[in-house]
């Protein structure tokens, strides 16, 4: 097992990588103060929620299971109502932890109804997808969805630690497992360009499910998100960079109904886009727009977006969350590793990036 730490000061909390380490009971103990949840979803359940339950009850806590349906429409009020009701129907106090067991969804989910239940309780995320191990298990975002956009109800709300079993990611389906290599890959083309030299080389080794490229791949994305985090919690700079490809990628969630493209698919094709608007913009050189492409492909990952209306694009980039000033602002390429946030970007670059995307 590997570990390391997202620096928060009094707040700051561990992160454990390995192959076998989702029922150690003492990676959970240091964290369990009362009772409490497991927040799962129907298809992780059955694979790992006794296991967990086993290890927090050996921990020390009184545990209850609460299983919610699978898939981005999970991030709604009806289903973080349900899970507040089983919380109330418990009698967990302020005392309770709620331990979020499952991918992104569940993770976002479970983290919010931490946030706000009785003003704030106790997380921990046992993320099994890569989707979440490598991205949104770590750093305390947290939200619902709203029909107008992704992500638009939710706050900030720290784990007190991470537990990622690579092992979890055998039962993962070959879909979802490419879905969260969009997400490695997006951390090396904004922030790390040798990590984007050493995923070209290991893909395959990644796609295979080989432990020790799994392993990296973990690592390396949390030292790199846990040192944005460390420096721009709540995302006033630089973490916004994080969100490359996600001001395409949550228009195309958003205006296909939040099901038929999976996360990592539409930030894989919104990384692209990304990556010519830049190059049109002349801020990126062409052959790199092209080397992401390539290495999106190869990821067997969407390179072009759905056939969408214009009007319809615009509306929903406008209420992006790094909009400002009622500007939409684009986290664009200077080069491979090295990311920036714009806003005035003329909307006939925009316009054109859009309809060579669809085409």
């Amino acid at each position: 097992m590997e570990s390391l730490s997202v620096a928060l000061g009094s707040r700051s909390y561990p992160i454990h990588i390995g192959a076998g380490i989702i029922e150690r009971a003492e990676l959970y103990g240091p964290h369990v103060r009362g009772a409490l949840a497991v927040v799962t979803n129907e298809v992780v359940a059955p694979l790992y929620l006794e296991r967990v339950c086993r290890a927090l009850q050996s921990a020390g806590g009184r545990v209850t299971p609460i299983v919610v349906e699978d898939g981005e429409r999970a991030k709604s009020w009806q289903t973080l109502d349900r899970i507040f009701d089983q919380l109330l129907a418990a009698r967990l106090g302020r005392d309770a932890s709620i331990v979020a067991l499952g991918g992104g969804v569940v993770g976002d989910l479970a983290g919010f109804a931490a946030a706000v239940y009785q003003r704030g309780v106790v997380l921990i995320q046992v993320p099994t997808t890569l989707l979440a191990q490598v991205d949104s298990s770590v750093g305390g975002k947290t939200a619902i969805n709203h029909a107008r956009g992704k992500n638009m109800i939710g706050a900030f709300h720290q784990p007190l630690a991470v537990i990622s079993d690579v092992a979890t990611l055998e039962t993962l389906s070959d879909r979802e497992l490419r879905a969260g290599l969009a997400e490695a890959i997006k951390h090396g083309v904004a922030l790390d360009e040798r990590f984007v030299g050493w995923l070209e080389q290991n893909i395959e080794r990644i796609l295979a499910r080989d432990r020790a490229a799994l392993i990296y791949t973990v690592r390396r994305c949390c030292e790199l998100k846990a040192g944005v985090v460390a420096d721009d919690e709540r995302e006033a700079g630089v973490r916004a960079l994080l969100n490359l490809g996600h001001t395409f990628g949550h228009a195309i969630e958003a205006g296909t109904g939040f099901g038929p493209w999976l996360h990592g698919e539409a930030v894989a094709a919104g990384m692209v886009m990304a990556a010519q608007l830049s190059a049109r913009l002349g801020l990126l050189a062409a052959p790199d727009a092209h080397r992401i492409a390539a290495l999106v492909a190869r990821a067997g990952l969407p390179t072009q977006a759905p056939r969408l209306p214009r009007e319809r694009w615009h509306e929903l980039m406008a209420i992006d969350k790094k909009a400002a000033g009622g500007r939409v602002r684009f986290v664009l390429l200077e080069a491979i590793g090295r990311a920036k946030l714009q806003a005035g970007v003329d909307q006939r670059f925009v316009d054109e990036v859009i309809a060579a995307a669809a085409a």
